[in-house]
């Protein structure tokens, strides 16, 4: 076990990944110690105590990577399906990996299993009413329900654990929607989605941190679920008027009617991108909050920064 006074041992999967550099950089900070979890050979970043080499798809060999560990911070996985058949992918590698490791955690003494789970284990893409985890899940398509099974999986095992189920998490180094609506908000015209009213969650990665951190510190067995979700939810209008602010510009926002701006994305073949613009999701962090979850930076003032960055 740990000396006495040492600072706790965290064992990363997912080091490589866009959340997983974050925390390479930004746990030591707060006084942990990392073993990275890599698939293959690769350069041990300097930041990590250690680094094991194996396959979490077959964790039977992982002794050695989760000897002396306090928790588990598991972020690897798969957003997008490799082999044409997603069921398949997201079982063998977000569900059946994860619930494995699992079990190698509970047989390595593991004190805590922190799992970076989806709101899509939750709901689909949009939700009418704000998300709580007292609401029964809903996932809506393969990914989702991947995550899902593997916490339902975790909840059989005698192993104390946590799934943090995160919206979009931004940050330096983001991809996907949140890139797009940044490439959108640097364009040097004005954009015609000013009444725009639906609202969503977002994650600030250093948001996430101190939650992850929080989950680490809390007292007693969690055994639960977490959302985890900048406290506010933002509109379009406010996500381009706070990145424009980080670029010292307007917002230079037309508050063109959301129906014309359907009409106009569907005729040139493009519904699903009104369908991401228009929609809400917002999940409410409350007990998160409760358990002493602090976040540092606020939505609008990290999303400036995202955009000076």
């Amino acid at each position: 076990m740990n000396p006495v006074g040492a600072k706790p041992l965290i064992a990363l999967t997912g080091a490589t990944g866009f959340i997983g550099q974050c925390l390479l950089r930004d746990l030591p900070k707060r006084g942990y110690r990392l073993r990275v979890l890599l698939r293959r050979p690769s350069v041990v970043p300097m930041e990590c105590a250690s680094a094991v080499v194996g396959d979490l798809a077959r964790p039977q060999n992982m002794a050695a990577a989760l000897a002396d560990a306090d928790a588990v911070i598991h972020s690897a996985g798969v957003a997008h399906a490799m082999s044409g058949l997603p069921e398949d992918d997201y079982r063998v590698l977000n569900t059946e990996a994860t619930i494995a490791l699992a079990r190698a955690a509970q047989r390595a003494g593991v004190k805590r299993f922190i799992f970076l789970s989806s709101i899509r284990a939750q709901s689909g893409p949009t939700a009418e009413h704000v998300l709580t985890e007292d609401l029964a899940p809903q996932p809506t398509e393969a990914y989702g329900r991947s995550k899902l099974a593997a916490e339902q999986g975790l909840a059989e095992l005698d192993l104390d654990w946590v799934a943090l189920r995160l919206v979009l998490v931004y940050g330096a180094g983001v991809k996907g929607n949140m890139a797009e609506l940044l490439r959108f908000a640097r364009a040097p015209y004005p954009l015609p989605l000013g009444a725009l009213h639906g609202r969503r969650s977002l994650l600030a990665l250093d948001n996430l941190v101190a939650a992850i951190d929080t989950v680490l510190a809390a007292p007693g067995r969690l055994r639960r679920p977490f959302l985890v979700a900048d406290p506010a939810a933002v509109t379009i209008p406010e996500m381009i008027t706070a990145l424009r602010r980080g670029l010292n510009r307007s917002p230079g926002l037309i508050p063109v009617p959301p129906p014309l701006l359907e009409m106009a994305l569907r005729a040139a073949g493009r519904t699903e991108i009104y369908q991401r613009l228009a929609g809400s999701l917002v999940a409410d962090p409350a007990a998160l909050l409760r358990l002493g979850w602090t976040p540092p930076v606020t939505t609008a003032d990290a999303l400036a920064a995202l955009a000076r960055g």
